[in-house]
């Protein structure tokens, strides 16, 4: 189902010390994201971003690049799966790779993705499958290592030396979702947040349009074939931020939005003010459709290395029918969560994405929630030179600036900039 983005900004107690106003530029409508020709100028781009078609079929793989803006100004790019990170200047230019090492200078075998800064001198990483995140200075020389007992969605740190991270765990007889609060200096936890999702049995609708099998080797696979649906109940997780003094939980499924103190107090509830939208039971028989056609035709690699050729054969055809069987289930319509993203502007403004209607629209519906909760006006981004990708990894803000990991629209060679863009009208 696709859907134009739309974003609904939320100010919380912002002052612009860049001039015009963001939330101003907002008010007048549409919004140009122009690029600043001069930051990374000079930059060999197939090179700096070699690893661009790094998958098995050597298909291009953005997903697994993104960015973040160190307190000076300057980018640092992640590439997951490989264990190395690139370093560019305040002004755009390409400078070093480097990567983690121990304080003997023995770079770590494997790492993830580095999510933010904390203290503003210290990196941090996603936690690991076993819930470790490195912690090392903007050299790369290690500080700590964060432990977590749970999966992890989200982590964000906050002024006071700690993390908000949004979490999950699964119980006898339920998926738990929560956020917490993790001190940096001693690990300590606090759960301000939680909410339990019942595990699905074998008939419930929650199965349609999962499909997984197991192969001897003990190895799996699974798809979905519908959007917004997920068979352990968390496909919608609570997404935070931090506004200056103030912790947002919001939360997709039902369009909450709670205000919290950093050490965890409630202030405040309040909610979504547009129209949740869904998908009729025609769109879903459409999309199932398209899913069992394209199917069809596909199946599951020969030499994906998961299995045997005739467990894999085997494998396909009971998708298949799985798939056809679902296409004669469906009944009612599926709700869509009430936003897909947020990302949060250089003053203080929240915007909130609604999920897209079309297809690389490159334009999306915005609102303002300007300090103690109401939404203020209705907006448009829009880009003549690049196909916007609205993903909070992949866009930041810095003093008034949108930096970016975006797709050149005419490009030879490999497409993803890092860019710079103005905000304007």
């Amino acid at each position: 189902m696709n859907r134009t983005a739309s974003i609904m900004i939320i100010s919380l107690f912002a002052m612009s010390m860049y001039g015009q106003k963001l939330v101003d530029i907002y008010k007048k409508g549409t919004v140009r994201l122009i690029p600043d020709t001069e930051y990374g100028k000079g930059n060999d781009w197939n090179k700096v971003f070699k690893t661009w078609y790094d998958t098995l079929y050597s298909t291009p793989m953005g997903g697994r690049k993104s960015l973040v803006v160190m307190p000076d100004g300057s980018v640092v790019v992640n590439h997951r799966y490989r264990n190395y990170y690139s370093r560019f200047s305040p002004s755009g230019q390409f400078e070093k790779e480097f990567y983690v090492t121990s304080q003997k200078g023995v770079p770590f075998r494997e790492t993830t993705e580095i999510e933010g800064v904390v203290n503003n001198n210290t990196f941090f990483t996603v936690p690991d499958n076993m819930g470790n995140a490195l912690c090392f200075d903007f050299n790369g020389r290690y500080v700590k290592t964060l432990k977590l007992d749970y999966m992890v969605n989200q982590m964000i740190p906050l002024s006071n030396d700690r993390f908000a991270v949004v979490g999950w765990v699964i119980r006898k007889k339920s998926y738990c979702d929560f956020v917490a609060l993790v001190n940096y200096s001693d690990n300590a936890q606090k759960i301000i947040w939680e909410n339990n999702t019942g595990k699905c049995e074998t008939d419930d609708d929650c199965k349609l349009f999962n499909y997984s099998c197991s192969f001897k080797n003990g190895k799996s696979i699974s798809i979905s074939t519908m959007p917004y649906l997920n068979s352990a109940g968390l496909s919608s997780p609570p997404k935070i931020e931090c506004v200056s003094d103030r912790l947002i939980i919001s939360i997709p499924g039902t369009g909450e939005i709670l205000t919290y103190t950093l050490s965890g107090e409630l202030i405040n509830r309040s909610r979504i003010n547009w129209v949740q939208g869904s998908i009729s039971v025609a769109e879903q028989k459409e999309i199932q459709q398209t899913a069992i056609d394209n199917y069809s035709h596909r199946n599951i690699p020969a030499n994906s290395g998961l299995a045997p050729a005739d467990e894999l054969k085997d494998a396909g055809n009971r998708i298949l029918q799985q798939m056809k069987s679902d296409l004669g289930k469906i009944t009612k319509p599926i709700p869509i969560p009430a936003f897909s993203t947020i990302i949060r502007d250089s003053d203080g403004n929240l915007l909130y994405f609604e999920y897209p209607k079309k297809e690389n629209a490159n334009k999306f519906n915005v609102w303002v929630f300007e300090k103690r909760g109401s939404f203020v006006c209705q907006s448009s981004f829009t880009c003549d030179d690049y196909e916007l990708n609205i993903n909070p990894s992949k866009m930041i803000f810095r003093e008034g600036y949108l930096y970016g990991l975006q797709l050149l629209k005419k490009a030879s060679g490999v497409p993803l900039r890092l860019v710079r863009f103005k905000v304007s009208n």
